[in-house]
């Protein structure tokens, strides 16, 4: 029944976009967050900037998205912003559908990208000083240690983290959908999490909230095993 449902087709191709945006952009967000602070000699000034990138992620996702709701708003920051430097007409950003999936993948960033950073910042503090020393030796510029050392030490723990986020492919964050959500934008942020919610608490069709549940574990293990595989093939350690 949820298959043949006329709202399939658009809920996963909404619960796909949103999450591929979020992989591509999202993904590299924190490793590169990571290798610009272990580049970071200035041990206070490095301290500072993790902790205000830190901070978004224990601020509760209610409160993140009444902060972009307000911020939103054609009387909002975003807006008096828009018309003070572009001469922009106000409008409610949240209401244009062509701008949700941005907004929505961005504030996701921005809540996350330091709590991310510290796993990666983990593996490149374990990283041989000497082979930084090797290579300035052999005339490798700061761009060139970054490529050749850092990121070839840390491909372990990349394609791990990288592995992980497959598996999440079909899910995102409810609580940001919700809050997010409304009538002007439901042809684009319609996702499958949501519609679980609609039809499985709201309209009490416990049947179908568990089969959009169980299509959902079903794609994900799928890309877990499909991308594990696919890395072991090409030569790389996977994460079984």
């Amino acid at each position: 029944d949820f298959i043949v449902n006329p709202y399939f087709a658009r809920l996963v191709r909404n619960t796909l976009l949103i999450s591929i945006y979020s992989l591509v952009f999202g993904f590299p967000a924190p490793v590169l967050l990571a290798i610009m602070l272990s580049e970071v000699t200035h041990a206070k000034f490095k301290r500072i900037v993790q902790t205000i990138s830190y901070f978004p992620h224990f601020i509760s996702t209610v409160v993140v998205c009444g902060m972009i709701t307000q911020f939103c708003l054609s009387d909002g920051l975003f807006n008096q912003i828009a018309t003070t430097l572009f001469g922009r007409q106000p409008t409610s950003f949240l209401q244009e559908p062509g701008l949700f999936r941005t907004i929505y993948v961005v504030s996701g960033i921005w809540q996350g990208v330091g709590w991310g950073s510290i796993i990666y910042l983990a593996a490149i503090s374990q990283v041989d000083t000497s082979l930084y020393e090797a290579a300035v030796m052999d005339g490798a510029n700061r761009f060139q240690r970054v490529i050749l050392v850092t990121l070839q030490c840390i491909a372990p723990t990349l394609i791990v983290m990288f592995i992980m986020k497959i598996g999440h492919l079909m899910n995102i964050s409810f609580e940001q959908t919700m809050m997010m959500f409304n009538d002007m934008v439901s042809p684009v942020a319609d996702t499958l999490d949501y519609y679980a919610y609609r039809i499985g608490i709201q309209q009490g069709n416990y049947s179908i909230g568990t089969a959009v549940g169980l299509f959902k574990s079903v794609i994900g293990l799928v890309l877990v095993l499909t991308s594990n595989w696919v890395i072991k093939k090409s030569g790389n350690e996977g994460m079984f």
